[in-house]
């Protein structure tokens, strides 16, 4: 399996257990962020920090992640990120609209 969901009460974590996160497993959790929402998921975490790659479809399925959450009047927040991945994403300026943690008990915090 590529991510791992685990459904609590107040949030879901969906933690991504491949190195990359790119195009081959991108529309999968996109297909996967959709159903949870779906199904009433509202607050969701993604934690990365298993991967050290990520590409714009990688990016592109976070954003979805995002997007859902808001409008479902959720929270989005994405967490466990690598150096790599943490400069892309300051590179694309998604740090300002994106809530991000160190770790997983943070995000949890937030909760």
């Amino acid at each position: 399996m590529n991510f791992l969901i685990e459904k609590n009460n107040k949030y879901t974590v969906v933690k991504i257990q491949v190195e990359k996160l790119d195009s081959t497993i991108s529309s999968l959790l996109k297909t996967e962020l959709v159903l949870l929402n779906t199904d009433g998921i509202k607050n969701i975490i993604i934690d990365l920090s298993e991967s050290r790659y990520c590409d714009s479809s990688g990016l592109s399925a976070i954003l979805v992640a995002n997007r859902l959450c808001k409008n479902s009047k959720g929270a989005f927040v994405l967490t466990g990120l690598q150096d790599p991945i943490k400069k892309l994403i300051s590179i694309s300026q998604l740090d300002t609209i994106l809530t991000i943690t160190k770790n997983l008990e943070q995000a949890i915090k937030l909760y």
